[in-house]
């Protein structure tokens, strides 16, 4: 039976730009990789309520606009091999302003052209183009093995 960990990324983006964090925590297994901001789904949450929480405490901003721009379901991503299932948000739309850093790290806002001479995920090369691109939403399915992606597959809605 499939019961993944459920959770939200959301990136963060204006003027050309997203706003990651580099993870930096000891023992962290995300240490030293620039990822989106968000976490896991509480039990008397919504999807979007999650995202909302998250990037409030993450980066200390009120979302205001999210568009929802696909899912993947990373089977074997957790460290003891545990399944994830995320909702990938583009924020457009907030109040407030970022911290410098937060418990994770340092933030910072990055040009979403060059996002691939960042140091992140190996997966995360594989759907970002969607993330950001025009196309409709993405539905994908991205196993790891031994902490690397084993393959990548999608399906647009």
């Amino acid at each position: 039976m499939y019961m993944p960990i459920i959770a939200t990324l959301g990136y963060v983006v204006a003027d050309g730009k997203v706003l990651l964090v580099h993870r930096g925590r000891a023992g962290d297994t995300h240490a030293g990789k620039w990822n989106g901001l968000g976490g896991k789904l509480e039990r008397d949450e919504n999807i979007l309520s999650c995202l909302h929480r998250e990037l409030r405490e993450e980066a200390g901003i009120t979302v205001t606009s999210a568009r929802l721009r696909g899912t993947v379901s990373w089977p074997g991503f957790g460290v003891g091999g545990e399944d994830w299932f995320g909702f990938i948000f583009i924020v457009d739309g907030f109040d407030g302003t970022p911290p410098a850093a937060n418990e994770d790290g340092p933030l910072a806002w990055h040009d979403i052209d060059r996002l691939d001479r960042l140091p992140m995920w190996a997966g995360d090369r594989h759907f970002l183009p969607l993330v950001f691109g025009d196309g409709p939403v993405f539905h994908g399915l991205l196993p790891y093995v031994d902490g690397d992606p084993g393959s990548w597959s999608y399906t647009e809605a």
